[in-house]
């Protein structure tokens, strides 16, 4: 059996499209996942199945809350060890968590366009390449920085999702 952590982007946000996580957990049973657990209200999913597609898994999920709800949603699929492997590796792991953050791509950006991609200038906050993720130390608080989610997918020309740290060692604790 494979446990997976799906990140759903954009659900729940200012009263856009609006999921309920017992109804996300049924719809994710309904698709023969066992296992299925949501972590607050913004479409963390950790669950287990049997496939190893996980592209599929994407799509198999995103088409099935079309089909319930009418709106289409990104799903960003990682497993245990990806959650594990970027805890490890956080060059700012030794930062306090609040100020910590994870943006998470659900393609491999252009090259061109990361190496390209910058930091505004004076600002406080810091974000660091991973495998298919951004790292970020945002002293200034999230909800003020300017490499929120939106900059990142502008920037990149990608979908992206982003979590806190608290958020990612939660969905680690569930998935173990």
């Amino acid at each position: 059996m494979n446990t997976y952590i799906s990140l759903l982007r954009g659900i729940n946000v200012s009263g856009q499209k609006k999921i309920k996580m017992a109804d996300l957990r049924q719809l994710y049973t309904e698709l023969g996942f066992q296992n299925v657990k949501t972590y607050l209200q913004s479409g963390n999913v950790v669950f287990q199945t049997e496939s190893t597609d996980q592209a599929a898994l994407a799509s198999q999920i995103a088409a099935a809350i079309h089909s319930k709800y009418g709106f289409e949603v990104p799903i960003l699929m990682r497993t245990l060890a990806d959650l594990q492997r970027i805890v490890e590796t956080s060059p700012y792991r030794d930062q306090e968590i609040k100020l910590l953050y994870v943006t998470f791509f659900n393609a491999a950006p252009d090259s061109a366009l990361l190496d390209a991609m910058t930091a505004p200038d004076n600002i406080p906050d810091e974000f660091t390449t991973g495998v298919d993720e951004l790292f970020l130390f945002v002293p200034g608080g999230y909800g003020r920085t300017k490499l929120n989610n939106n900059w990142v997918e502008r920037k990149l020309k990608i979908s992206c999702t982003t979590r806190n740290w608290k958020t990612i060692n939660a969905l680690i604790d569930l998935a173990v």
